[in-house]
């Protein structure tokens, strides 16, 4: 058969690390392909090479079976080839329409108002069920919406092909919901879509065909409808996944304590709303709800970095309230941060000053200011060789490593401080299966030590999985708190969207 898109044995290299090796990837015309593999299997670096960000060292493309030669994006863009990125590429002052345009105006326009494309855009948005609201500013929507902004540029730029990378990490569970809808409109319409993940249950319900990379290189090519999730995962990681295993409940007691807490918002008075809970030593505690309901603000609250209006903060029987974000970590706690690239890492500072961060100002990193380089040095690699991160050396910069190496780099740097509470945001949003599940280990192992976790996910799976009991935040307000044996997706969804009262446990 002639393929929509065929890429035949591209080689990448930077410097001594070769990122593919002879990959092979064959796309037919309107399927949703799949493409899977561990962080840094090389999925972002082959699909920047198609989108025409890398030149490839080895290797042709094909588009209908024609050879293509992409030097930038805009040769990708011209053959009908868009990409959404992970991480936008939006200008938050902007409206959506004018980052829909920008770069590409109404024809035959020098100057053009935001009217000049409702017609166009109204289509699409109709069309493929991509409803965001054309006069507002980028940064007034919610990720779900910038996600259909940056689907929309694209089908507006003329894309006949268009990869989704980790389309749903940051997406609530309706979200998804509705991308799955679009991506069936695209579909039918006769679009070709190319969708990486992480996520199995989602790719085993929306995809074609799958193609999974390990190491840079192509392990093979599947019907979707001819393989379980679990031979997926062993494509993807080389061997079966662990099953999760979880020792009997033994708590000693509050390690957290919140009463009566009140957080203002950015954007309203009460974010977090007269919450009181507890968190025990030995448990792990879930907090669940669609995203916006508080969680954001009360996870600042907790580090620090946000204010807290009223109510208080109890840290293993010590009240703090009013104590700073480093008081808060010489006190024993820990926070995995909802938001690596902004909140968790010094993008441009090497992996060695990531990892050492909290830690180099005191023995045996340091001693009266001065830090010791050789010990942290052979610190940092024995972090990265206990955690899986993929990378050189400890002296390549954070910003060059895949989504979830950089993930692996903030679990590694906050665990291995020994705390004895850990706030735990989103910890493994676009992580691999194999990191996903190394992450989860070692939080059960803090759990199974004594210590406590506060883990607050979107991902309903995860919650489930982990956790011993789940408050469920509404509003920001408690709506439920359940026992893990009490719980499932039904139940916590009806939690979710305010329809059950709270029930203390």
């Amino acid at each position: 058969m002639t393929y929509e898109l065929e890429l035949k044995n591209i080689t990448k290299r930077f410097g001594p690390v070769v990122a593919n090796h002879n990959v092979n990837l064959q796309v037919a015309p309107g399927e949703v392909h799949a493409l899977v593999g561990e962080n840094g299997a090389g999925k972002s670096t082959l699909m920047n090479i198609l989108y025409g960000l890398l030149q490839p060292d080895e290797g042709e493309i094909f588009l209908r079976g024609q050879q293509l030669r992409l030097r930038s994006p805009l040769d990708a863009i011209e053959k009908g080839i868009g990409m959404v990125h992970q991480h936008f590429m939006l200008a938050p002052s902007m409206t959506v329409a004018e980052n829909i345009a920008v770069g590409n105006p109404p024809k035959g326009k020098r100057i053009w108002r935001n009217a000049d494309l409702a017609s166009e855009l109204q289509s699409l948005q109709d069309l493929f069920e991509l409803s965001v609201p054309l006069e507002s500013k980028v940064q007034d929507l919610s990720v779900g919406q910038m996600q259909r902004v940056e689907i929309m540029k694209s089908l507006y730029r003329g894309a006949k092909i268009i990869v989704l990378d980790e389309p749903t990490a940051t997406l609530t569970p309706q979200e998804t919901d509705e991308l799955f809808q679009s991506i069936r409109k695209l579909k039918a319409s006769g679009h070709t879509i190319i969708f990486i993940s992480h996520r199995l249950k989602e790719i085993m319900e929306i995809s074609d065909r799958i193609t999974a990379l390990r190491a840079g290189e192509t392990v093979g090519t599947v019907k979707t409808s001819q393989v379980t999730p679990t031979e997926v995962a062993r494509m993807m990681i080389g061997r079966d996944v662990a099953t999760l295993e979880k020792a009997p409940l033994h708590t000693q007691g509050d390690a957290l304590r919140v009463h009566q807490l009140c957080v203002s918002g950015d954007t309203k008075d009460r974010a977090v709303d007269d919450l009181s809970f507890s968190l025990q030593q030995g448990e792990i505690l879930g907090i669940a709800g669609v995203e916006g309901n508080g969680q954001t603000e009360l996870a600042e609250a907790l580090i620090g970095v946000r204010p807290i209006q009223s109510g208080r903060v109890e840290l293993l029987g010590a009240d703090i309230t009013r104590r700073g974000v480093r008081q808060r970590m010489d006190a024993g706690l820990a926070h995995i941060p909802q938001d690596r690239m902004r909140e968790g890492l010094a993008l441009d500072r090497t992996i060695l000053e990531n990892l050492i961060v909290g830690t180099h100002d005191v023995s045996p990193v340091s001693t009266h200011g001065v830090i010791h380089w050789n010990y942290a040095a052979q610190w940092s690699r024995e972090a990265i060789q206990r955690y899986g991160i993929k990378t050189p050396n400890e002296q390549e910069k954070a910003g060059n490593l895949s989504g979830g190496n950089m993930q692996k780099i903030i679990v590694a740097r906050e665990l291995s401080r020994g705390p004895k509470v850990v706030l735990a945001c989103q910890p493994t949003r676009g992580v691999d299966i194999g990191a996903s599940e190394y992450i989860h280990q070692q939080l059960l192992h803090i759990r199974d030590a004594g210590g406590a976790v506060l883990l607050i996910s979107a991902d309903l799976d995860e919650i489930l999985a982990l956790s011993d009991r789940i408050l469920v935040l509404f509003n920001g307000k408690a709506s439920g708190l359940l026992r893990r044996e009490e719980a499932n997706e039904a139940l916590l969804g009806q939690y979710m969207f305010g329809l059950g009262e709270e029930e203390q446990k």
